[in-house]
């Protein structure tokens, strides 16, 4: 893509003023009009058959990039936010879910670092809101939202002291009566302990589908034209 994306532009008779790429999504700006914006998607598309681009452009001076929704301010700055799909269901790992509770804390902190890195000031208070209200209907409680947010915003860089270096790894399933007892007993022998989550029931039931593909071993030749 990077070697696509110079000899795009190179090539191109206008050029955006800025151009933003993330693998294969851009994010570009445009002060030539419409016509043109239109003439350079289908440079953009020339270049190599194999890779087509579509394009959405911004409404009501708004625009979606990956999960992050862009405004353009009176100023002529960007503001930005959180996106959500309309489709989005703010559905996440419940609280009373059979996995270990770090593994719940962690579906709390991810999504608070994300609004505090994404949202800007004046979206940021909306954003937290919005959690409090989903965390809420996926059944957590007030203090470990709160607690939550309290390392966000005390702790914004994310640092934790160094742990002393484990000198082996154990997978075990979660328990809930059984698996911290057992991760105490291993980290005195620095054995750090990762908790796999239990066996969901369609890993467990075999499908009912009929099984296809090649029936025989041996070595296959399909012609193609």
């Amino acid at each position: 893509m990077e070697d696509f994306e110079e000899r795009a532009l190179r090539t191109a008779p206008l050029r955006p003023k800025y151009f933003f790429r993330y693998v294969d999504d851009t994010f570009i700006v445009w002060p030539q009009g419409p016509e043109a914006l239109t003439e350079f998607l289908g440079h953009m598309n020339s270049v190599h058959q194999n890779i087509q681009f579509t394009m959405e452009t911004e409404t009501n001076k708004r625009l979606p990039f990956l999960d992050i929704l862009i405004e353009k301010k009176r100023d002529g700055s960007l503001g930005h936010q959180v996106y959500r799909k309309p489709t989005h269901t703010d559905l996440y790992l419940i609280r009373r879910s059979h996995h270990h509770p770090a593994q719940k804390r962690g579906v709390i902190s991810t999504l608070v670092h994300r609004a505090t890195s994404v949202s800007d000031r004046e979206h940021l208070e909306a954003e937290i809101h919005h959690l409090r209200k989903t965390f809420q209907q996926n059944e957590y409680g007030a203090r470990e939202i709160n607690m939550a947010l309290k390392r966000a915003f005390t702790n914004p860089g994310g640092r934790r002291e160094e742990a002393e270096k484990a000198v082996a790894r154990a997978c075990i399933p979660f328990v809930s009566t059984i698996s911290n007892k057992v991760s105490r007993i291993l980290r005195k022998y620095k054995v750090e302990t990762i908790h796999k989550p239990p066996r969901k029931p369609q890993s467990v039931l075999d499908t009912a589908k009929d099984k296809r593909g090649l029936k025989t071993s041996g070595v296959y030749r399909i012609p193609c034209e």
